[in-house]
């Protein structure tokens, strides 16, 4: 970010704090974030040290993705509920500031990293302390619920989950360069065995490790809201379990983190029922089947020339793993 636009930064944050004396001592660009950029952001607030981050677009974002005005309202709503989340503090809607709209939520401790996360015995107080903690924030999460005025953008909540899922995958790949049968195969195993409609709650999206905080105490923060949605909670289960969001370390089910059984357990605990095992079954296939269209999309931002990057690159090049598991786990669900 260059000297003009930390100055605007500065003059903003002065304006929005209500305090004309804040400053701005030391800014830097954190690691991660594909799709949006984050920024440390350390200031000096009504004569106190204060420790914020800054999240907003990168040059080319995805068309799945909520902008910063909505994931602030997300990260309010889940803050209000209870959800171990950064506080959220400012929102700016003015592209002016800084070039993209913006928000500031407050800076918390802890490791993220999922090669990391998944090697580790005692972050989130152990793997099965950890998993139960994930099961947790997870029903706390679901226990937004519509209608919410609050959360008007995210529109009506699908009628069948299930059946939008696959319509909606099914157009991201008749938009692809080239054909993907694997995939298609993939929808096709799970539009055999159709889910039953739940009443929708609000779905992170993607609650994985790697969006997930932890110290030695248990989760500092859940982040990343920027694809939340009404829909069925069993998908963010699903999403978690799926072998993709393991990091290798596929014995530990629940994100390469802990057990299956103590995730599902910190979840009844919350909510007063434990998850229904064949629903987040079918979620974890469709799971591989969103992380692989998702790549192919992060790759077209490279492809296309829009967003040269290595590492948009290199995330197209996941598609033929997530290829193959979305193949085993269809061949499975055919013998079961």
């Amino acid at each position: 970010m260059d000297d003009a636009r930390r100055e605007r930064l500065a003059m903003w944050l002065r304006a929005a704090a209500g305090d004309a004396s804040l400053a701005v001592t030391a800014m830097a660009r954190l690691s991660g974030g594909a799709i949006q950029q984050n920024w440390a952001v350390d200031v000096v607030r009504d004569g106190a040290a204060e420790a914020w981050v800054l999240r907003t677009d990168n040059a080319a974002t995805l068309a799945v993705s909520h902008g910063r005005a909505a994931e602030f309202g997300l990260l309010r709503a889940a803050f209000a509920a209870g959800v171990t989340v950064p506080e959220p503090l400012f929102l700016c809607t003015d592209a002016q500031v800084i070039g993209a709209p913006f928000f500031v939520m407050r800076r918390v401790g802890g490791i993220a990293a999922g090669h990391r996360v998944v090697k580790s015995d005692t972050l989130g107080g152990g793997r099965e302390a950890c998993a139960r903690a994930l099961g947790r924030e997870l029903a706390r999460i679901h226990t937004i619920r519509p209608p919410r005025a609050d959360l008007a953008f995210l529109g009506d909540p699908p009628g069948d989950p299930g059946a939008a899922f696959i319509a909606g995958q099914r157009a991201a790949l008749d938009r692809q360069r080239l054909p993907h049968p694997a995939l298609e195969w993939g929808l096709r195993a799970l539009e055999r065995e159709p889910l039953p409609p739940v009443a929708p709650v609000l779905c992170h999206n993607d609650f994985r490790t790697g969006n997930i905080m932890l110290d030695t105490a248990g989760v500092t923060a859940v982040l990343d809201w920027e694809f939340a949605g009404w829909g069925d909670p069993h998908a963010d289960l699903g999403w978690l379990c799926a072998r993709c969001w393991r990091f290798g370390n596929v014995s530990q089910e629940a994100g390469g983190i802990g057990p299956r059984g103590a995730l599902y357990e910190g979840y009844a605990e919350v909510s007063g029922h434990p998850p229904e095992h064949a629903r987040v079954l079918w979620w974890e296939l469709a799971a591989h089947l969103r992380w692989a269209v998702i790549a192919l999309d992060q790759a077209e931002r490279h492809l296309s020339g829009v967003e040269p990057s290595l590492e948009l690159a290199l995330t197209g090049h996941l598609v033929p793993e997530l290829e193959w598991q979305v193949l085993a786990m269809a061949e499975a669900r055919a013998h079961a």
